[in-house]
């Protein structure tokens, strides 16, 4: 079947070498009509005619659409015309005894081919974006770019034929830039002249297009845009644009991860694949926000099975629907079941025999636990690790992995001692029978988690305010969930058995600034919404901390992984626990006096 449109193209180049060599002739006599050279006019065109139909075979230059012609289409057109400048200097110095051609027409006729036949791509390519785009400026909301680098000349490029943004100015730091256009569009000044360049152009919306930009630079600009009144956008990263897997027109809100300045993990995916391929895997609290996410992670790896265990029937309903829509080939079990119930492990384990066990089951909300919960606490975060790692060790697993928390040292609650007095059972057992390695991971809040500061801000958000923070100074350390699982992985990947991961935290933030970041990605000022100091509560404390005075840490192949070494575990510690376990419930008090035995750093505050 005849491609019209593929016809049209090739007669344009056909005629493209017809108006060139005319033209050529032309300038050459100062517009008169040549009434001598005739017969060499035809013979050279005819000639050329035939150089042109292979010259643009050979150089591709039909691959191309004329509607996006670009770079890459002037290269070939380039090498088409450099074919019959070829053959025009080879019939001018060859061909002298049948065919005389002006050695001004030699240098002409490339040149005015070149502009003929890449003027009418560029000219159709104006026409069809202009059809494309039948939205008015006035219908186009305009917007504000910052950063006139290379993501900014993309997303300037990519939104001048977008039907719904019409970028109207640039903003940029380099002082070298300022004055000069991208696709038209001129950087107008610094980032601190965001304001003002908004209101001179009536704009209500800002788009970061710096990637690799730093939380602090993103910090200021969001400053910037709320005293403006203006919605902060920014774009994917680059490693998302460099794999193709998003446009740089894709822009998306500007969420509270990017002002914390998380970078991306990098993990040994070959050693983590090499645990966890064909292994037949358990996660308790797979429902959870850290279980969930590394069920998510795990299934990249091709394991066996996975099994999930969690408490809740919701949970577990939620995570079971992940893995019907986005893992449905993956072999999973789906288990009810609490950790602390010996029976129930014991019977799990023996019917599916995982290898590597993810022990993600926790009570961690700290001044839920510090107030008529202690001895719950305990019974969840110790009993249903000892019993969870003893069926480990009873089954042969490979591996088990405690998922432990910044709290655990020099904890000042309930919740923390529990958790300490968790990673001491599995050091423990690592020291004990069997072939089972355990390992900890210890790191802090993560973003979003349940019953993490950031739904509860989303949610005072909601309401109109006010934002509740306990103390002006009070900070914590925060990672992404994603990231965290990530970590976790790497861990058990690398560890030898015993071991107490350290994930590397980054900078503490203060919450009191997490809370004015919110409000202000929400669209809102201080005064609109305002912040409210409640007071420290039961068992909470100023600072968290990842290691305790008496630790120290040693570094991993991974940089954002390092290995604490704590203190000796008291002596008798598996059979005092397991005799304190079985006792009746105890009143707050008499389990803080417990847990001091075991973890002399503990020193409760604020029991309430």
């Amino acid at each position: 079947m005849i491609n019209v449109r593929s016809c049209l193209v090739f007669a344009f180049d056909l005629l493209a070498v017809l108006v060139a060599w005319v033209g050529a002739y032309l300038i050459r006599f100062n517009l008169n009509w040549p009434r001598t050279v005739h017969q060499d006019m035809v013979y050279g065109v005819l000639i050329l005619l035939v150089v042109q139909l292979i010259a643009c075979r050979w150089a591709g230059l039909y691959r191309g659409m004329w509607s996006f012609a670009s770079l890459p289409d002037l290269r070939r057109l380039v090498r088409a015309v450099a074919v019959s400048l070829v053959a025009v200097l080879a019939l001018a110095l060859f061909g002298k005894s049948w065919l005389l051609i002006p050695r001004s027409v030699v240098v002409l006729y490339p040149l005015l081919l070149l502009v003929v036949m890449g003027g009418g791509r560029i000219a159709w390519r104006l026409w069809r974006e202009s059809r494309l785009s039948p939205v008015s400026d006035a219908e186009r909301r305009p917007v504000v770019v910052v950063g006139a680098g290379t993501a900014g000349a993309m997303l300037v490029r990519e939104l001048a034929r977008s039907p719904q943004w019409q970028v109207v100015a640039l903003v940029d730091d380099d002082r070298h830039k300022r004055g000069l256009e991208l696709s038209g569009c001129r950087v107008e000044g610094a980032t601190v002249d965001l304001p003002g360049v908004l209101r001179r152009h009536q704009a209500r919306h800002v788009v970061l297009a710096m990637p690799s930009a730093p939380a602090e630079a993103l910090q200021a600009v969001t400053r910037l845009a709320t005293k403006a009144g203006a919605t902060l956008f920014t774009i994917p990263g680059l490693a998302e644009l460099m794999s193709g897997r998003v446009a740089i027109n894709v822009m998306r809100p500007v969420k509270i991860e990017d002002l914390l300045g998380r970078k991306s993990v990098r993990i040994d995916n070959d050693n983590v694949k090499a645990m966890l391929h064909g292994k037949r895997i358990l996660v308790t609290g797979a429902g959870g926000s850290i279980g969930s996410e590394l069920c998510r992670q795990l299934s990249r790896f091709q394991p066996e099975s996975i099994v999930l265990l969690e408490a809740s029937e919701f949970a577990l309903y939620m995570i079971e629907q992940w893995f019907g829509e986005h893992q449905p080939d993956l072999p999973i079990v789906r288990l009810a079941g609490d950790v602390k119930d010996p029976a129930r492990m014991a019977q799990v384990f023996a019917l599916h025999r995982p290898q590597v066990v993810f022990h993600a089951a926790a009570y961690k909300h700290v001044p839920l636990m510090e107030i008529g919960n202690a001895w719950q606490a305990v019974r969840n975060n110790i009993a249903g690790t000892l019993t969870v790692a003893q069926a480990a060790r009873d089954a042969n697993a490979e591996r088990f992995v405690l998922i432990s928390t910044d709290k655990a040292v020099n904890p000042t609650n309930v919740m923390g001692a529990t958790k300490r007095v968790a990673e001491m059972v599995c050091e423990v057992m690592q020291n004990g029978p069997g072939t089972t390695r355990f390992h900890i991971v210890r790191f802090g809040n993560v973003l979003g988690s349940t019953g993490s500061v950031i739904p509860k801000f989303q949610s005072q958000i909601a309401q109109g305010g006010p934002v509740t923070v306990t103390h002006p100074e009070i900070n914590r350390y925060f990672m992404s969930i994603p990231e965290a699982a990530q970590l976790v992985l790497q861990a058990a990947a690398m560890g030898q058995g015993g071991e107490i991961f350290v994930l590397d935290m980054g900078q503490p933030v203060r919450i009191a600034d997490l809370a004015r970041n919110m409000i202000r990605l929400s669209g809102f000022t201080e005064s609109e919404i305002q912040i409210e100091y409640t007071g420290l509560r039961p068992g909470e404390k100023l600072y968290e901390e990842l290691l305790a005075d008496a630790e120290e840490t040693l570094p991993t192949p991974h940089e954002k992984l390092r290995i604490a070494r704590p203190r000796p575990v008291p002596e008798g510690l598996y059979e005092a626990l397991t005799v304190w376990l079985a006792q009746p419930p105890q009143e707050d008090a008499v389990v803080r006096a417990g847990l001091k035995r075991w973890v002399p750093e503990y020193q409760p505050r604020n029991p309430g």
